[in-house]
């Protein structure tokens, strides 16, 4: 959350004045005029958005509001600045529930950040395309159980979405969506960041995602955004938890456990998949589309692959062709795979057969892939367009499919850390024996530097403690650090 001095206050018509919320009174220097107005009701909350200035900080008293319907709060043509953001925030986290049929609504602004609140409303919340840098922060999302209503659209422009929960829904819905201008746009620069999202338990086979950024039709947009160190646990309603859609994303250091879904390249090309935790579910990392990398990742006790490298309806999207075309699946070209470590899954690494492009130019170096009795480590249907090479095999499952130039099989060397996660112990034959150099990978799973030759996996043999590990509730939503 933001914080500030507030060296003035002022009383507004339907407003009250209280003190400042514990924890808001750290200084910065740069915001000497900074105002604190309190609002005990949603008029006088009204009014003091309406008023309010660059560096302002809006307080709701706690309680629970009915927001009546066809008077939502507006934030309309507010405009705070960078270091001196509008916020509108609850007395104190989660202390106000909004319920009715809308709650905040957005136009025109930039630089506002709305925080503390928890959502009770039957209407999706939704982040305009004339609106950019707003800021949804430390709120509950538990909106109406609606057939096919998505919570939270982010169509402004370098907005921030962090330390919220989105949880408990049943219904055909997306927590968390990203979209753009017009039938093919994407907004830029969007950051979802320490998040938590649980119990999405709709049972259809398609639509129930926590995040979807973009869809078939906005494929070929750039996007930008950067998913970072997310929760999701009991993830069900859809194969996948985190749906990429459009290009030139980031989706690094999140954690998927106890979940059907997966972190899936489904449409759009040149996004980087880097240092997340996939644990104890059913689905791993798949993608489509061409010039992806991913690297660094764990994925331990998925019923299916670990990792997936698609077939394709189509060879490449195009401009020209119709969103609704764009709905089949762009085979793979020029993926990276490299440095990932694949442990206890149906399939370490797979391909697919149900269409008949196969993957061009892509490359799986440098695995550490380690597999249980009765199972095979890789099962890759499509050889011609693959390269393989320094992948390290261990366990009772047998190789499958991999071409003998492709992999040793040694044991690793593994020891298990006071978080679960299997690392490479002194000795290990994946030791700086990478067969390939990486330059743009600087770092480990654990966020520990890579340095000369890497080593095979996601982990750089290390005593150093691990900056990056699984995440656990208590790291993430309202009420975390």
């Amino acid at each position: 959350m933001d914080r500030r001095t507030f060296l003035t206050s002022t009383v507004l018509t339907g407003t009250a004045l209280a003190a400042l919320p514990t924890g808001l009174a750290n200084a910065s220097p740069t915001l000497t005029r900074a105002r604190a107005v309190r609002a005990t009701t949603l008029d006088g909350l009204r009014q003091a958005i309406a008023a309010a200035k660059p560096g302002d900080t809006v307080i709701l008293a706690n309680g629970t509001y009915a927001v009546p319907s066809g008077r939502p709060i507006a934030i309309q043509g507010k405009h705070g600045s960078d270091g001196a953001s509008i916020i509108v925030q609850a007395e104190s986290v989660g202390g106000v529930t909004l319920t009715g049929s809308q709650g905040f609504t957005f136009a025109d602004s930039s630089w506002v950040t709305v925080s503390g609140f928890k959502f009770r409303q039957s209407t999706m919340i939704d982040l305009t395309t004339s609106c950019n840098h707003l800021r949804i922060s430390r709120n509950d999302f538990q909106l109406a159980n609606t057939e096919g209503l998505n919570w939270l659209m982010v169509r402004a422009e370098y907005s921030k979405v962090d330390h919220n929960h989105f949880h408990n829904k049943s219904s055909l819905g997306v927590f968390l969506c990203v979209e753009g201008p017009g039938s093919a746009g994407m907004s830029r620069g969007v950051h979802i960041v320490r998040n938590y999202f649980s119990d999405h338990t709709f049972g259809g086979s398609n639509g129930g995602e926590p995040i979807r950024l973009g869809l078939s039709g906005r494929s070929l947009s750039d996007a930008g955004a950067i998913v970072e160190q997310n929760l999701f646990e009991r993830a069900n309603g859809d194969p996948e938890a985190i749906s990429v859609k459009s290009c030139s994303n980031t989706i690094r250091d999140n954690t998927v456990r106890n979940s059907l879904g997966g972190i899936v390249l489904r449409h759009g090309s040149r996004s980087r998949v880097e240092g997340n935790f996939i644990l104890n579910g059913t689905n791993g990392i798949r993608m489509y589309g061409n010039d992806h990398l991913v690297v660094n990742n764990y994925v331990e006790k998925v019923t299916g692959a670990g990792i997936v490298l698609g077939s394709g309806s189509v060879r490449d999207d195009k401009p020209s062709d119709s969103p609704e075309s764009r709905k089949g699946n762009d085979a793979p070209d020029r993926v990276t795979i490299a440095l990932n470590t694949v442990l206890s899954c149906g399939t370490a690494i797979a391909g697919e057969t149900m269409r008949t492009l196969p993957p061009l130019g892509c490359t799986i170096s440098d695995n550490l892939l380690v597999g249980d009795s009765g199972r095979q480590l890789v099962d890759m249907p499509f050889q011609q367009g693959i390269t393989w090479s320094g992948n390290l095999l261990w366990g009772a499952a047998g190789n499958g499919n991999i071409p003998a130039s492709g992999f040793t099989r040694k044991d690793p060397l593994l020891a298990t850390g006071s978080d679960g996660v299997r690392r490479l112990t002194s000795g290990s034959p994946g030791i700086n024996a990478a067969s390939k150099t990486y330059s743009t990978v600087t770092r480990d799973l654990d966020g520990n530097t890579r340095s000369g030759k890497a080593d095979v996996g996601a982990d750089e043999y290390s005593t150093t403690a691990p900056v990056n590990r699984p995440l656990t509730p208590g790291d993430v939503g309202p009420q975390s650090a």
